[in-house]
């Protein structure tokens, strides 16, 4: 039980009072606003909770959670430096967000309640009868042609012990044994014969009950007492398995399909000669055939999520063995559709990212990684997320920074507030500086009148990752160095200084020091931003943590493409660690994803031959080097004709790209175009 003050008591207060009534695990201790006439104190006095015009009357340690509905800053304020560590305080806005996210929780709950609506519709429309029971084996659930076929009213059964309704049903003993049952004839006591399928009904590892579906086969078993034809049998059994509701498939011992049924063709899309006489996998999309499974193993399996036929379909499948005489003679396979499962599964992923969107993603949980130079950034990180320092992410592309960027942030005290992202080289000079320090009204041509909020005044109280800081020109590097200095900005067009309270986090993969000797980074700025240089290690120096990460990102990769891809081989591993990845974790999800594209269906395990080509290519140095003995030129001759010569070696290999033979040479693309410019190079 979570104890909660609620200080506001307009009507956004009382509409959150009103939820946090119906909250079974919530307790209002008070209800506190500066008018007592207002509708939430009214509504609280209504349920005998306290109230007050002073909220540090009610507040004690044993309040758990203090929701903040005026709306008001100075009162959030008085709460932050008031309330104690183990009482979280939920801002107004956050408030206004937890109500909304409610309502959609209960719009989703009210469609999943139509849906089951909808189920039980259809159970009680199927032909086949069904009876459900508890652990204790109370009935939960006996169709409408369960009470036909017994001549039991469901409301006489419902709740009360099976064996009081049918004195021979074997769902206790399925519950007991925890084993199915299948194929069992029963007998009635008004002379009904069913032919039934008992199966106990799990909830993780734990036994929860059973479930039993029979279909009346009075006729056939007087018909078989009298037919021993085998095709006479063959001919009744299918027409029970083609007036079921539910898609069957049976194969026979060697895997090739024998039967299915309308249902069946509805659900997969595939016609009867596209199946019959065909593999069992025909029918597969995705996944591994489970028919095929079961003829191996002799064993039943149940709840397997498959992809089927041309639109693949998700279903869920259970598949049983057929063994006649202790030898097996195929199986039978039923599919249930759960493609609305999955629709409504994905609403409320879409209603959990709109909360993940206003915080920091990552934490230092899920950063992959056991080696030692891994577990020292992380170390490293941690302790500098428990400071106000400004941080400098170190590595080459692809090396996580952004991820050690989310997991400070949501390890430091800012993680309430907001963590805001800026790629520096991704936006021209003149649309970062509006975008970093915002702009007054007219202060150029399309303008928003009132002018904006820049992305630091939008972090106040927070974070603020500025990635690619090498790439700033040095008009934006003095800018930059003013906020770090004096911890304020000025907006584009404007010239009053606003203070702002932000940590930086900065992330490069450019070489500094080199630029600060090429006069193209700042020397002064450097020192601010390198307080707590943090080196994240390229893939390469942690050839050990590759199989963690291509487990890690495997799992990512199966949940974006729809793949159910297990692992890799342990050649294919081999293969893997063997190469230099320049492009570290960046590069190996890419060679995943590849990998995975290109698999054939039914693959769950990425082999050596899945896997591209990989080569480690050096750049090669032009062999038309400066002559080091002509004793005419100086030492700086030389080494400007030798850098002439290793850049355009450079550009010739990568095709005349000059983004990609800055990255060869490890310099910047705006340092590249300045020495071409100074050897009047094209």
């Amino acid at each position: 039980m979570k104890n909660v003050l609620l200080i506001g008591a307009g009507i956004g207060g009382t509409a959150l009072l009103q939820m946090l009534l119906d909250m079974e695990h919530i307790e209002v201790q008070a209800v506190i606003d500066v008018d007592l006439k207002a509708k939430g104190i009214e509504l609280a006095k209504r349920h005998h909770i306290k109230t007050s015009s002073n909220w540090k009357k009610y507040y004690t340690e044993d309040i758990d959670i203090v929701f903040e509905a005026t709306g008001r800053k100075d009162v959030l304020e008085s709460l932050q430096a008031h309330i104690k560590e183990g009482t979280t305080i939920v801002p107004s806005r956050i408030a206004r967000l937890f109500f909304t996210l409610i309502e959609e929780k209960d719009f989703l709950i009210q469609k999943l309640n139509q849906h089951s609506s909808i189920q039980e519709t259809i159970l009680n429309s199927t032909h086949d009868g069904m009876i459900a029971v508890n652990a204790e084996s109370q009935v939960l659930f006996f169709n409408k042609a369960a009470s036909k076929m017994s001549g039991i009213k469901s409301e006489d059964a419902i709740g009360v012990h099976i064996q009081e309704v049918l004195p021979n049903s074997g769902l206790p003993r399925v519950i007991q044994t925890k084993k199915e049952e299948h194929n069992k004839k029963q007998h009635f006591e008004n002379g009904t014969t069913i032919l039934t399928t008992r199966v106990p009904m799990f909830e993780e590892d734990k036994c929860i009950g059973g479930l039993a579906i029979f279909k009346d086969v009075t006729e056939i078993v007087e018909m078989a007492e009298q037919v021993t034809n085998l095709k006479s049998i063959q001919t009744m059994l299918e027409a029970i398995i083609h007036s079921s509701d539910d898609a069957i498939s049976v194969v026979d011992e060697h895997g090739n399909g024998i039967m299915i049924n309308p249902a069946y063709s509805r659900l997969t899309g595939l016609k009867k000669e596209e199946v019959i006489n065909q593999p069992a996998t025909a029918d597969i999309s995705e996944g591994e055939s489970m028919h095929l499974r079961v003829l191996e193993t002799r064993k039943a399996v149940r709840g397997v999520p498959l992809k089927v036929g041309p639109s693949k379909r998700d279903v869920i499948v259970n598949v049983a063995p057929v063994i006649v005489d202790g030898q097996i003679k195929g199986s039978v396979g039923v599919l249930h559709d759960v493609s609305e499962i999955k629709s409504l599964n994905k609403e409320l992923k879409q209603a959990k990212r709109l909360l993940e969107s206003l915080k920091a993603k990552y934490s230092f949980e899920e950063i992959v990684g056991s080696s030692q130079e891994m577990q020292v950034a992380i170390e490293q990180a941690k302790i500098a997320a428990s400071t106000p320092v400004t941080i400098l992410l170190r590595g080459e592309s692809g090396t996580g920074k952004e991820l050690f960027a989310h997991a400070i942030h949501n390890e430091s005290n800012r993680r309430h507030y907001p963590f805001i992202r800026v790629n520096c080289a991704a936006l021209s000079e003149t649309l970062l500086e509006s975008e970093l320090f915002g702009y007054e009204e007219g202060a150029f041509s399309g303008a928003r009148r009132g002018g904006k909020k820049g992305l630091f005044e939008e972090a106040e109280q927070g974070s603020i990752f500025l990635d690619e800081i090498g790439e700033l020109s040095s008009n934006m590097q003095a800018k930059l160095l003013r906020v770090l200095q004096e911890k304020e900005i000025v907006r584009v067009g404007g010239t009053k200084a606003t203070s702002i309270d932000v940590r930086v986090i900065a992330a490069t993969n450019v070489h500094l020091e080199r630029a600060i000797v090429e006069k193209e980074f700042r020397e002064d700025l450097y020192y601010r931003l390198n307080k707590m240089p943090i080196y994240i290690p390229p893939l390469r120096e942690r050839i050990n943590d590759l199989s963690q990460l291509a487990k890690h990102l495997l799992t990512k990769l199966n949940e974006d493409y729809g793949r159910y891809v297990h692992g890799l081989t342990e050649d294919a591993l081999n293969y893997l660690k063997t190469y230099h990845w320049p492009g570290n974790v960046r590069e190996l999800e890419n060679v995943l994803a590849r990998a995975m594209i290109y698999m054939e269906a039914g693959s769950t395990k990425i082999t050596k031959q899945h896997l591209p080509i990989l080569t480690d290519e050096t750049p090669q140095i032009s062999t038309n080097q400066p002559d080091l003995r002509d004793e005419h030129k100086t030492l700086q001759e030389l080494m400007e004709e030798y850098e002439r010569s290793v850049i355009m070696k450079s550009i010739e290999e990568c095709a005349g790209n000059k983004t990609a033979a800055a990255k060869r040479l490890n310099i910047s693309i705006r340092s590249l175009y300045y020495k071409l410019d100074k050897m009047d190079i094209d």
